[in-house]
């Protein structure tokens, strides 16, 4: 940790305001297992009537707004000290961008008018794009600026979600969803390819591969015309299925130089190498069921979302927010809680949600329970084994 604190000042400061990634881990991985059951329940039971959108808008949207955008916001605020040499945000001005996160998720079971709900939603995320960008700027670092068209794409995916409610935008929110279910494939694309092969290599002791230019745009590059087609409907229909299998074989090239057969014996390399494994995998599948190569394709493209969004994203999460926390609260990385069982048990949420619903929907609702439960038991692990640690100081008493 960069001495760039003055410790005086940051033992006045309580530990879980000292860095974004502290409430942001906590409160996403509090959230994500509460999001889950609820959906469940509601899925079962119908509507609940406290909640003022529709369930299943609601289940998708919180699972990327709520959960995984609180992970992605923990990270850079974090992240964006290391690369800067800047401090990062905390104290009283990151407990006014946390309570900007907190509050969308609480007024969704009220009745305020939804136009000041995704005002306050769009607000967050403007002032966790500013506080990163503005960090960049200042320090030169222009390379990482790349997450800021990022977060302007989302602040215009979210107020798009919130006019489908009310018939404004002209395309349904299945669009909006599948557009973001590709931003967050695109940006752990984009990080995955910086620090997997990184960590593996620093790890397992073998030479990181160079990164291949015209590898990187193939894996990345069709990932954001997936974005955009996402909205064109009659093209994507036409485009969409040969960019996925096309990303795909680029992906799992990219995949295997990173030699993910090496990691079987840690925890923490292992599961970012399988959770990005289901990036390709997701991708290939989906791709051949939109070609009509696999029966029953729109039904089973669909369901390929999940192994995208549990196993690629959620499970990436899980990953990287038990190795950061680690790392920043001044252990060593790889002397933590034992965490094997809860990767494994996303993997297997992904492959039931997503492959055994599409292939056996007849037992589609208890699949979707065993997938739910493995979920919610992952992070719950990660709850009660991580929580403490994000609660308190650093333990090498250092800042941060």
């Amino acid at each position: 940790m960069m001495n760039i604190t003055d410790k005086s000042v940051e033992d006045k400061i309580t530990p879980l305001l000292r860095l974004g990634f502290r409430p942001f881990f906590l409160l996403g991985a509090i959230y994500a297992p509460v999001a889950i059951a609820i959906w469940v329940y509601a899925f079962q039971y119908g509507q609940p009537n406290q909640l003022h959108v529709p369930a299943l808008w609601w289940h998708v949207h919180e699972m990327i707004f709520g959960f995984a955008m609180a992970i992605v916001a923990g990270f850079l605020l974090t992240a964006v000290q290391n690369w800067t040499g800047i401090n990062g945000t905390k104290d009283k001005w990151l407990a006014v961008i946390v309570s900007l996160w907190i509050l969308p998720r609480v007024l969704f079971w009220t009745s305020t008018p939804l136009w000041f709900t995704a005002l306050i939603e769009a607000l967050f995320l403007a002032l966790v794009a500013y506080e990163i960008s503005g960090r960049v700027i200042k320090s030169h670092k222009y390379r990482n600026l790349i997450f800021l068209p990022f977060f302007i794409l989302a602040i215009g995916a979210n107020f798009a979600a919130y006019a489908t409610i009310k018939g404004m935008a002209p395309f349904p929110a299945a669009a909006v969803w599948e557009a973001m279910i590709w931003w967050f494939v695109l940006l752990i694309s984009i990080m995955g390819g910086r620090v997997i092969p990184f960590f593996t290599a620093r790890r397992i002791n073998f030479e990181k591969p160079n990164p291949l230019l015209w590898l990187d745009i193939g894996a990345n590059l069709p990932l954001v015309l997936l974005f955009l087609l996402s909205f064109f409907p009659l093209t994507a229909a036409t485009v969409s299925p040969a960019l996925m299998v096309f990303a795909a074989v680029m992906q799992s090239v990219r995949f295997f130089r990173w030699k993910p057969w090496t990691t079987c014996k840690e925890p923490l390399v292992w599961s970012l190498h399988t959770a990005y494994a289901c990036v390709p995998v997701g991708l290939l599948i989906k791709g051949l069921a939109l070609m009509g190569l696999i029966a029953n394709g729109y039904f089973v493209s669909h369901n390929m979302i999940h192994v995208l969004a549990i196993g690629g994203i959620g499970g990436l999460i899980l990953a990287m927010i038990a190795r950061v926390t680690m790392g920043h609260t001044g252990r060593k990385i790889y002397e933590g809680p034992r965490m094997w069982h809860a990767f494994i048990a996303i993997l297997l949420a992904a492959i039931l949600r997503g492959v055994g619903v599409a292939f056996w929907p007849q037992h589609i609702l208890t699949l979707i329970q065993v997938s739910a439960a493995l979920w919610i038991y992952a992070f719950i692990l990660f709850v009660v084994k991580f929580g403490p640690m994000l609660m308190k100081p650093r333990s090498d008493g250092h800042p941060g």
